[in-house]
C-alpha cells in the first residue's frame, strides 16, 4: 500500500519523467489508480509533445507563420507538462482538458 504522500510524489516522479515515467509506473505502481491517472496523462503529454515536434519540423519550413505555429505547439506541450506537474501533486485526481478525454481511453 502506497501512503498518500508517496503517491503524490511518485505520480509526480511519473508525470516529470513523461514516457520514462509511464514505464516506470507502470512496473511499479500499476496497482495505485492514482499514480496510474497521471501515468496515463503522462503518455498523452508525451504522444502530444511527439506529435507537435514532427508538425514542428514539418512547418518550421514555412517563414513566419510555421515558426509562430510551432513556438505555438511548443507551448502548449510544456504548459500541459506543467499542469500535469501540479495536478500529481495536488493530491487529488484532476482533468486536464483535452489530455485527459485521450488518457481516459488507455486501458491497462
Amino acid at each position: 500500500m502506497v501512503k498518500k504522500s508517496d503517491k503524490t510524489l511518485f505520480a509526480f516522479i511519473t508525470t516529470f519523467f513523461s514516457l520514462l515515467g509511464f514505464v516506470i509506473a507502470i512496473l511499479a505502481w500499476r496497482k495505485n489508480d492514482y499514480i496510474m491517472h497521471y501515468a496515463k496523462i503522462s503518455l498523452v503529454v508525451f504522444i502530444f509533445s511527439f506529435i507537435a515536434g514532427i508538425l514542428g519540423s514539418i512547418l518550421a519550413w514555412i517563414p513566419v507563420l510555421g515558426w509562430i505555429i510551432t513556438a505555438g505547439l511548443n507551448v502548449l506541450v510544456f504548459v500541459a507538462w506543467l499542469v500535469s506537474w501540479i495536478h500529481a501533486l495536488s493530491g487529488e485526481k484532476k482533468e486536464i482538458p483535452f489530455i485527459s478525454a485521450f488518457a481516459k481511453k488507455i486501458k491497462l
